[in-house]
């Protein structure tokens, strides 16, 4: 994901002069897609878990080669193979039992992204800039105990994505989409370090063009 944004900026640093005839374009997409989730420290990260995403993006064109990119995503992130304790309800100090489960969190992300368009037909493009996710629900998936009290609501980061529309007429296109996401702020309320998000994505969608 590094180089991917280390691409785009020495891109965007030396692409100013481009040619303004696709200024005012706008496209809109939905697309749906695969997501490998996780979270991390400094140090370590957990086991990866699974999930989906559905999505809904507005395309600005500035050139021909320049647009910025909002979305809106249904976003499922989380983890595998984590670990729940339930406390004796007499006396709070004393642990219980200790599981294996798997952790989902749900959130609503919006993604603000400069979009870089490149190759002959530029129908190529490489995306970054600052998401924001907002917690919709957090549970564990052994007993389904719900655990959103215990997440930070909201979650912000950076997304990074390299994709290609495919022409199926003068005002539609299938999109292919790889895109990353990676947290900056804590995903626990409490915690003795910083514990941050990311996740993968896969995607395939449908993009119209309106002007």
């Amino acid at each position: 994901m590094k180089k991917l944004l280390a691409l785009a900026l020495f891109a965007f640093c030396f692409s100013m002069t481009t040619s303004a005839q696709d200024k005012g374009k706008v496209e809109f997409g939905i697309n749906i897609g695969y997501n490998g989730s996780t979270i991390s420290n400094s140090k370590n990260s957990a086991a990866r878990g699974s999930g989906i995403n559905l999505g809904f993006a507005a395309d600005y064109y500035f050139s021909k080669r320049w647009s910025i990119k909002g979305k809106l995503i249904y976003d499922q992130k989380g983890w595998n193979d984590g670990y729940i304790t339930f406390f004796n309800e007499f006396d709070p100090s004393i642990p219980g039992n200790i599981y294996t489960t798997d952790f989902n969190l749900n959130y609503l992300t919006i993604p603000v992204m400069a979009n870089w368009h490149f190759g002959r037909t530029k129908n190529w493009y490489l995306n970054f800039g600052p998401y924001v996710g907002f917690l919709m629900n957090a549970k564990e998936t052994k007993f389904g105990t719900d655990l959103k009290d215990g997440f930070n609501t909201t979650d912000f980061g950076l997304s990074v994505g390299i994709g290609v529309k495919i022409p199926v007429s003068d005002k539609l296109k299938i999109s292919l989409e790889y895109d990353g996401q990676d947290g900056f702020t804590q995903v626990f309320k409490q915690s003795d370090g910083t514990i941050t998000n990311s996740r993968f994505s896969l995607n395939v969608g449908v993009n119209f063009l309106l002007k």
